[in-house]
């Protein structure tokens, strides 16, 4: 859903575009997305045509040519922070944060969003967190870390991230985190509409089984994981759902599957579980399809944060309809 706007954004490491989504619900519009993969590159231009992509690496970006905007946001490398990636924090020469603060000095935007995993709240990164909080009040904003778990937008699944939100000083009093929204819905309650789009008579049974949140999406990289649902742990927490998480289905179950089989989940599926609407495309192969969505920012929770800092600049956007809302009127259409 595109909503009006003239709140602009300079978004960074767009991937395939689940904080794009959000923040266009929230009421910004794209000014430049910024993605080095070739795939999640061709899913933004699939899906907005009339954005101005640059496919490449955020290095070759100047701040200067969107000086002014409202919005720098971007959701920055997380291997230098993530266990999988060693914890090399500034070490890692995929740490872009050097690169975001430098564009945010050339592009002096009203305010700043950037989204990581959760080991980068650690303490053995406290002194490089600071070290970020006092750069940006060297550049005249006020600036705060939080640790926000997208079960708590409506997504149904865990996936806690940990965002930086900075504003310019003349609006920090305006500015508030979002939220909780409640209880999200259960991974049966979002995906049943699908599970039976293909007449499985067992669709409804494991609905009722698949009755909580699911563990944290994990997308991997092209070195190290493949397109199933993570590690041992993960898989063991998704078959108690009633999923097989061994890897990605390229359809869902038939008339004629039996009742008590095991299904795995397809992209789309998996993409409704991080939170994309039904109609965002993506392109690519299966695998690589499947990393775009696991490694995205669920849109749900980019909107809060989005609409907090649309708020925070004085601007009231056009509400949007929640994911648990979408959710619903899929099962009332479908009942």
């Amino acid at each position: 859903m595109t909503t009006p706007s003239n709140l602009t954004v300079l978004e960074i490491c767009a991937g395939a575009g689940g904080q794009s989504v959000g923040l266009e619900q929230a009421g910004f519009g794209h000014s430049l997305a910024v993605e080095i993969d070739t795939d999640a590159a061709a899913t933004l231009r699939l899906n907005r045509p009339s954005w101005d992509v640059h496919h490449g690496d955020v290095r070759e970006v100047s701040g200067r040519n969107y000086r002014g905007i409202d919005l720098l946001a971007g959701g920055v490398p997380c291997p230098p922070f993530s266990i999988a990636g060693k914890q090399l924090g500034a070490d890692d020469e995929r740490d872009l944060f050097p690169e975001a603060l430098r564009l945010v000095k050339e592009a002096n935007p009203s305010a700043v969003m950037l989204e990581n995993v959760k080991g980068l709240a650690s303490a053995r990164f406290s002194t490089y967190r600071q070290s970020i909080l006092g750069a940006l009040e060297t550049l005249g904003y006020q600036a705060d870390w939080k640790l926000f778990y997208s079960s708590e937008f409506g997504v149904p699944q865990l996936r806690p991230r940990f965002i930086l939100v900075a504003v310019k000083k003349r609006y920090r009093k305006n500015f508030e985190w979002p939220s909780a929204h409640g209880a999200p819905p259960t991974v049966g309650e979002v995906l049943l509409p699908m599970m039976e789009s293909g007449n499985w008579p067992g669709a409804a049974a494991w609905a009722r089984k698949a009755d909580g949140i699911a563990p944290t999406v994990v997308g991997g990289s092209k070195k190290h994981g493949g397109a199933d649902l993570g590690p041992t742990r993960a898989k063991a927490a998704w078959l108690q759902l009633g999923v097989d998480g061994k890897g990605i289905a390229n359809e869902v179950p038939g008339p004629d599957t039996p009742l008590d089989h095991v299904p795995r989940l397809t992209n789309e599926m998996v993409a409704r579980v991080q939170g994309f609407p039904l109609d965002w495309q993506f392109s690519g192969k299966k695998t690589s399809v499947y990393r775009q969505i696991g490694n995205a920012f669920p849109p749900p929770v980019a909107a809060a944060i989005g609409t907090s800092i649309a708020t925070a600049l004085g601007v009231r956007q056009v509400d949007t309809m929640n994911f648990e809302e979408s959710v619903e009127r899929e099962l009332l259409a479908v009942s």
